[in-house]
């Protein structure tokens, strides 16, 4: 299946489409203001340790505390050979300690960045992991004959007195001994600045960044599926030209300067499915649709019939909407970048048959996802359960808000709810103090309805205090902000 990439380019943010079969199937946002920190390296700092956590927050140099848990520390893992931690916590850590750690994932919501001492710095073709001598290949090369002949051609690339360790990635595959030489050496000059300015500067640091968002196309999304890399930025096209000739000579020829007059994501209408991917509702082709629902805890996905009656029978009707569904859930998830705990709720088959022919096209439909997820079957409840590997923020996450009237709940309260509560706090305040006369400011829709519908109850609480009640429209006020005025 033939893909495109999109590379959109301006000074303050980088966004990127990946486009198979004219539609989008995901979205990358890097805002200068903010880039990801995934991948980079810091000499960070021992803020504190908590043995009850068995973790620590570690200073870097962010506006917040990263974390680095017992499990992620490198050290206290190799000691075992296990993978289980030898010593707690605080025996190997201690308040104002440098250490050198790497982030593992982004800044989420109000959590700082998870960090690891297990150092990776990826190249074109390679991954060095200089404190681990193994040598592994990428999960994607399945071949086991291939495997083993790519292992047997690093190794003799490899001097005798390598301590570090690499992982053979997909690109590999057709690159030649001198590429592999040229990787290799790459990486292990880039780690030797690394231990040298770890020496002499004093933490918090950065001491290594990964690439920007365009740079990261040309090393990790590109495979042989893709067809064109287009940018829309000429100043931009030869850098990543320059780039390319460097370090992914095998790209240069699918990179393409968009010169057209329409802006290059409105031409392939990503624009329009930026905008449909922050809402709820995701129509169907067949007349169903999904309800979306993002929380701090979890994503819940629901699948609803709509319109679609187009199957013999209603039980035909329900399988189809989730076969269909199955392939948009995915989508969605690539798409929006869902990640955490991930509830979906199709509808309730009868037939076990059906059941498992929906989970087998919901497998198939994510195994094009680059993410690591974890699916399970159907619950007795009818739910299923999936997980899906969060490493960065979702897109309404990076683009949204909490909107500022109803504070992230997604409703506010109705003109009348909040109607009635001014008449109960003026009760209040009138027991309270003795004002010549009380004056109720609120939004324009609240004082309509005093004005109106409201009007006599208005009047009865204002004989009944024995004040004068005035009314004011206050533009900038929300829906539910009001204030009550003692004059």
């Amino acid at each position: 299946m033939n893909e495109d990439l999109l590379v959109n380019i301006t000074p303050q943010e980088t966004r990127v489409a990946l486009v198979q079969q004219g539609a989008v199937q995901e979205l990358h946002i890097e805002r200068t203001a903010s880039r990801g920190r995934t991948g980079n390296i810091y000499l960070g700092r021992v803020a504190r340790v908590l043995p009850g956590m068995q973790s620590a927050f570690i200073d870097i140099g962010l506006e917040r505390a990263a974390f680095l848990h017992v499990a992620d520390i490198w050290e206290a893992r190799a000691a075992t050979g296990s993978g289980a931690p030898a010593l707690p916590i605080e025996k190997l850590l201690f308040d104002g300690q440098a250490v050198l750690v790497q982030v593992i994932k982004d800044p989420i919501g109000t959590k700082g960045a998870r960090l690891s001492t297990q150092i990776s710095i990826a190249g074109r073709m390679l991954v060095y992991l200089p404190q681990d001598p193994h040598i592994g290949i990428s999960q994607r090369i399945e071949n086991e004959s291939e495997r083993e002949q790519l292992r047997a051609r690093l190794q003799r690339l490899l001097p005798p007195e390598e301590k570090g360790g690499f992982i053979i990635r997909t690109m590999a595959e057709d690159a030649s001994e001198g590429d592999l030489e040229m990787d290799v050496a790459y990486l292990r000059k880039t780690w030797t600045h690394i231990v040298q300015q770890s020496k002499s500067l004093p933490a918090p640091v950065l001491l290594y960044e990964d690439l920007s968002l365009a740079q990261r196309v040309l090393r990790d999304f590109v495979n042989e599926n893709t067809h064109a890399i287009q940018i829309d930025s000429r100043e931009n096209f030869q850098r990543l030209t320059e780039f390319a000739t460097t370090y992914t000579p095998s790209v240069l020829p699918r990179l393409a300067h968009y010169t057209g007059e329409r802006p290059l994501f409105d031409l392939y209408g990503v624009e329009d499915e930026i905008e449909r991917a922050l809402g709820r509702r995701v129509d169907l082709k067949s007349g169903g649709y999904l309800i979306v629902e993002q929380t701090e805890a979890m994503t819940t996905i629901d699948v609803n019939t709509g319109s679609y009656v187009n199957g013999r029978n209603f039980d035909d009707t329900i399988f189809k909407t989730n076969l269909e569904a199955a392939h948009a859930i995915a989508r969605q998830l690539r798409l929006r970048n869902l990640g955490g705990i991930i509830i979906l709720d199709f509808i309730d088959m009868d037939s076990a048959e059906h059941r498992h022919a929906v989970l087998a096209e919901l497998h198939k439909a994510l195994s094009r996802d680059r993410t690591k997820v974890t699916v399970s079957d159907f619950s007795a409840l009818g739910l299923v359960e999936m997980t899906r590997k969060r490493t960065r923020e979702s897109l309404a996450h990076v683009l949204c808000e909490p909107c500022p009237a109803c504070h992230g709940k997604g409703q506010v309260k109705t003109p009348r709810t909040v109607a009635y509560e001014i008449l109960r706090e003026l009760l209040r305040e009138a027991k309270q103090f003795n004002p010549r006369e009380f004056r109720i400011m609120a939004s324009q829709v609240v004082i309509d309805l005093f004005l109106e519908e409201e009007s006599q109850h208005l009047a009865m609480l204002g004989d009944f205090i024995g004040k004068p009640i005035s009314l004011q429209v206050e533009s900038t006020f929300p829906q539910e902000q009001y204030d009550i005025i003692l004059m």
